[in-house]
């Protein structure tokens, strides 16, 4: 017989040994995998690191791709930490890049440091206001918000169709359905080759940081999410807290769009959250919630995709291989945290019994 027992506590040591197995063990199967392709797995390992970080180029694609990613689990993090589970990370993103290519398109004649403040503030609102419609509805009459932020996703990705084969399609483009490209006023800078979005990465992470450690907001957010009822008889305004959070993750998420429009495609598509929002549900959670984590563990996955590129190109591996290598990796390590949480104990059937027998008191007649 198996039982699982939920554990107290599990030592740091528990958990660097669990994570550890994990990671190793991942590797083992997809080197087997890679076998059947007839690749040497430790030269594909070898490889996806030089991907990454092989060169000063490739170091700093590594980091472009890890901006998103860092800021877009931060923001939903934010939101998991009161247990309201905002999915719609990738809708966020996407009205956010409305919010700032409108800005951007119409008001570049201004100069450059306005622009970009009104982009990053037109990208906030529109990502927070997109946030804070499911929040709204999850307050005032208990809907499922994991629903509602999935579903908005897909409405957010039709208005950005519509933008850019009809409202706003270029008419130089000779046909091909493209969102004119943003004048240089309403580009980010450039610092060491990659774009500013660099320098926000570590402040916000220190800034969240902060934020849910030391401050009082910070701490109702915990309280919400443990207990909501706890929270309201602790007098806290639980409703409040969960729109003017939700308005602030969706907001973050909507300053990812703003950079990626202005930082890396310089126009505004359907491909702009290239499935951010949703690879950030994964980092949140591999991060356990914890800003300086999420930091790590996006750097991480960063150089995991920008190697698996490179490995299709240098192996000739297909796209599908390539993705089922990171799928192995993350499965495994995600898998472990139940090992951490959990303990499973193998009984005999007669101890089962003896154990059965003994805490069950006899009826009194």
């Amino acid at each position: 017989m198996v039982r699982v027992i939920q554990l107290p506590t599990c030592s740091l040591r528990r958990k660097v040994l669990i994570r550890t197995t994990a990671i190793l063990s991942s590797l083992v199967f997809a080197g087997v995998l890679l076998l059947f392709l007839g690749h040497n797995p430790i030269s594909v390992y070898g490889s996806i690191l030089e991907g990454g970080l092989g060169s000063s180029y490739r170091f700093k694609e590594t980091l472009t791709r890890m901006i998103p990613l860092a800021l877009t689990s931060l923001g939903i993090g934010l939101s998991f930490r009161m247990k309201f589970w905002n999915i719609g990370g990738e809708g966020q993103i996407m009205m956010g890049a409305f919010g700032a290519a409108f800005v951007g398109l119409n008001y570049s004649h201004l100069p450059q440091p306005l622009v970009l403040t009104l982009m990053g503030l037109a990208g906030i609102i529109c990502g927070g206001l997109w946030a804070l419609l499911p929040a709204f509805l999850k307050v005032k009459y208990r809907t499922n918000e994991t629903i509602l932020t999935l579903m908005l996703n897909y409405v957010a990705l039709k208005w950005i169709t519509y933008i850019q084969y009809v409202a706003w399609r270029d008419p130089e483009a000779f046909g091909y359905p493209k969102i004119p490209n943003l004048e240089s006023s309403a580009q980010l800078p450039r610092i060491f080759g990659i774009h500013i979005g660099i320098i926000l990465v570590p402040l916000l992470v220190l800034f969240m940081y902060l934020f849910i450690t030391y401050t009082k907001k910070g701490y109702e957010i915990r309280v919400i999410g443990e207990n909501e009822l706890t929270a309201q008889y602790a007098g806290m305004p639980v409703k409040k807290i969960i729109l003017s959070t939700l308005f602030v993750s969706g907001g973050i998420c909507g300053l990812v769009g703003m950079i990626q429009i202005a930082g890396v495609n310089r126009t505004l598509s359907i491909d702009v959250s290239n499935n951010v929002g949703y690879t950030a549900i994964i980092i949140s959670w591999l991060a356990q919630l914890d800003a300086i984590a999420i930091l790590a563990a996006s750097f991480l996955f960063a150089v995991m995709v920008e190697g698996g590129s490179y490995i299709q190109t240098v192996y000739q591996i297909p796209q599908a291989a390539a993705s089922l290598l990171q799928g192995l990796i993350l499965f495994f390590v995600l898998g472990s945290e139940f090992f951490i949480k959990y303990q499973m104990v193998f009984t005999s059937k007669k101890a089962e019994r003896l154990l059965l027998e003994a805490t069950t008191e006899p009826i009194q007649e």
